[in-house]
């Protein structure tokens, strides 16, 4: 038996769950992943990337050195370069002063609006405070965002508009305390494993009643009282008609609605439609079964819903969040322990990433940017004159690209994101990426995006820096390094720390475009204090310091240094005053089935694999499942000729992928799910780039295709594709 050198406790970096890890280092290599049992997130469980995947930190291929692109790359003719023979290695000066040169040419020449920066929800919440104030305080843009708005942004736009809060009301663990629960849009078992295992302990050792709405028989239904199996797309409809039968039954709970909550008149008088009967027309969910589980919600005395992104990834997204959320508000199933509206968050960081301002609208803290109060407060925080940050809301992830052009976005900065995998239809993401002037990829491998950057800053992964992260639940957690970065890799807030002094130094103690002061602080001892200067202003992280979280982490809001952290939100108030009901109409998805494209295709994760494949496939996870495979249900494969394991090519109106079929009852008729982890059949090739007008998140979650027999050698090479596309 191996005896570690040390043992390093961490967060893990993969899902929202945010689970203690255990590093055992033996000779600056984490060789075993154990979990603490006192942890109360995951009280000592972990799923197979916790503990397994880590190997990716050793992955040959990570890129350890800053490396320059050889040819200079030109508008319009930007390629991708995954041959290391198209790259030089340069040291930190070199690279550094070459980035901080390009990107104050292109904000002398052409101003703020042509600079834009992705954040990361990979990254620590120092690491991405850190880049949104460079990009707001240096180059005076609100052009940041995300991968929230290509996850939760409709879920973030609903519960702002309604209660004024966007992050869970309550925690994972608090499902035990459930009578019934809802979980919708969310394949919990492969999405958020841990929470999935309390779920079921609520079910089978406190007797509650689960329901599941959702197109897949996720592995959930059989610990369900019931499933709603629901047509992709058609939310509003079928959690509305449960609205309708808690009024038609009188299962309101007026108290609640007259104290807390306003706009309900307004609301029954679109209600009126919204039968379970119609519900059923629209979703073929059975009406008797929407009136069974709006029965089973309302009358519990203590019931929560649990979403993800299957009802946020569409292009009504927005609407299909309210729906839940005027259920809790009819019957006042939130504001206690046990209760509650509760997104489930799909990155480690994505929550705290939000927090920390990495969006086109807010400071951190929510606060928005176009309010000149907000705006005071971080222009005296950062030392900018008055007047001087800018109050024009950015443009969204969505939008950045989409603005490459002449007199539009010239430069790029991307940290640890992946558009090339994550944006809807790929190949018009290709053609956007082609035309930016200038891009920077900050990452730990050169993937997909990354081979169309200019300079790579190799940066180091979870296991070699320190920080915190926020987890679904709220809950502020350490990072901790387990041993030195590898090579010359440097954890992201050295490299922007670094690099905003350079950026400064170039537009001097004054820009003499704007005539303007530059004297942020830059130079920051560790990363507690990067925490510390956003909490000063962030009231909800006001009481977090790295010495209280040092154990079990504190869930925010935590309002000063002795408060002890609040797990359940709006127990008296909601942060807008009153929740507030919307008006709202079914809204068909944008691209419905047809003769041509019979087939919906819907997408999510799996498992093994995590986002765009960056990590879990540079690991030991990518041998477990190698392949993208897609779901067909056996009436459907039966008609198209299609068996188990035979190759097929599913084609939308956008591109096509050719992938073998699992033929399964997972899935329902008419209804096919691809995985978006795999490069070389990449599920966004397929799907529609509709918006929902709100909140911009894509509709990922539906768009229609066929699905054709296929050749054996139309299928692309797996090893050959991350030969290519991964260094």
């Amino acid at each position: 038996m191996i005896k570690p050198d040390h043992i390093t406790t961490t967060t893990c970096p993969y899902c929202g769950v945010g689970c203690a890890l255990q590093l055992h280092v033996k000779d600056d290599f984490i060789f075993k992943v154990t979990s603490p049992f006192d942890s109360p997130v995951n009280h000592g469980n972990l799923c197979v990337k916790g503990r397994f995947g880590y190997d990716f930190v050793y992955h040959p291929k990570r890129v350890t050195t800053p490396l320059i692109r050889k040819v200079k790359q030109e508008a319009g003719g930007r390629t991708q370069a995954f041959d290391l023979s198209e790259w030089r290695e340069a040291t930190w000066d070199e690279a550094l002063d070459y980035v901080a040169d390009r990107l104050v040419e292109i904000y002398k020449r052409d101003g703020s609006d042509a600079m834009a920066v992705y954040c990361c929800a990979k990254a620590t919440n120092e690491d991405n405070y850190l880049l949104q104030k460079m990009y707001r305080a240096l180059f005076r843009t609100n052009n940041v965002d995300h991968c929230t708005r290509l996850c939760h942004a409709g879920s973030v736009v609903a519960l702002q508009q309604a209660v004024g809060s966007s992050a869970m009301s309550n925690t994972a663990s608090q499902v035990i305390m459930n009578d019934v629960f809802i979980v919708t849009g969310s394949n919990t078992s492969e999405n958020h494993p841990i929470i999935s295992l309390q779920m079921k302990e609520a079910v089978e050792k406190h007797g509650a009643k689960m329901i599941v709405v959702d197109p897949r028989r996720i592995d959930l239904v059989d610990f369900a009282e019931l499933w709603l199996p629901l047509k992709p797309g058609t939310n509003v409809p079928v959690f509305t008609a449960m609205a309708y039968v808690i009024v038609e039954e009188n299962l309101v709970n007026h108290d609640f609605i007259d104290d807390r909550t306003e706009g309900y008149t307004e609301f029954l008088a679109t209600l009126e439609k919204f039968t379970p009967e119609y519900a059923e027309e629209l979703s073929g969910v059975p009406a008797g079964d929407i009136r069974k589980a709006a029965r089973l919600y309302a009358k519990a005395k203590n019931a929560a819903i649990y979403w993800g992104m299957g009802i946020s990834q569409l292009s009504h997204g927005t609407a299909s969040a309210l729906a839940l959320i005027h259920l809790a508000f009819l019957t006042g199933h939130i504001g206690r322990d046990g209760t509650g509206l509760n997104p489930l968050r799909g990155q480690n960081n994505v929550q705290g990433a939000s927090d920390m301002g990495a969006m086109p609208f807010h400071y951190p803290g929510y606060m928005r940017v176009d309010n000149e109060a907000n705006a005071a407060k971080w222009e005296k925080t950062w030392n900018i004159e008055p007047g001087g940050l800018s109050r024009k809301l950015g443009l969204t992830t969505t939008e950045i690209l989409g603005h490459a052009h002449e007199g539009g976005i010239r430069s790029l900065y991307i940290m640890g994101e992946n558009p090339m995998m994550s944006e809807p239809n790929l190949n018009v993401t290709r053609q956007h990426m082609e035309q930016l002037e200038f891009l920077v990829s900050q990452d730990i491998f050169i993937n997909e995006s990354g081979a169309y950057a200019d300079v790579f800053l190799p940066a180091t992964p979870f296991a070699e820096k320190d920080g915190t992260f926020s987890n679904t639940d709220r809950r502020v957690q350490r990072v901790r390094a387990a041993h030195p970065p590898r090579g010359q890799s440097r954890p992201d807030w050295q490299i922007l720390c670094d690099l905003a002094k350079r950026i400064e130094s170039r537009l001097g103690p004054f820009d003499h475009t704007q005539g303007r002061l530059a004297t942020a602080k830059w130079d920051y001892s560790n990363p507690e204090e990067i925490l510390r200067e956003m909490a000063s202003v962030n009231e909800d992280y006001a009481g977090i310091t790295y010495e209280r979280i040092d154990k079990v982490g504190l869930i925010y809001p935590v309002p000063d240094m002795n408060h002890p952290g609040t797990p359940t939100l709006f127990t008296e108030s909601f942060p807008r005053g009153r929740g507030k009901f919307h008006v709202l109409d079914y809204v068909p998805v944008r691209e419905e089935p047809d003769d041509e494209y019979p087939f919906i295709l819907t997408t999510g994760r799996l498992l093994e694999h995590w986002h765009g494949g960056t990590m879990t496939r540079n690991s030991a996870l990518n041998e477990i499942y190698p392949e993208a495979r897609v779901e067909i249900h056996p009436a459907d494969a039966e008609i198209h000729g299609i068996r188990n394991g035979d190759p097929v090519k599913v084609q939308s109106r956008r591109g096509e992928v050719v992938m073998r079929a699992t033929v399964t009852e997972k899935t329902t008729v008419g209804v096919i799910f691809v995985p978006w982890h795999f490069a070389e059949a990449a599920a966004n090739l397929l799907t529609n780039d509709a918006l929902d007008p709100q909140a911009k998140i894509p509709e990922f979650k539906a768009c229609a295709v066929q699905v054709f027999p296929a050749r054996e050698s139309d299928l692309a090479n797996p090893e050959a594709v991350l030969e290519r596309g991964r260094y």
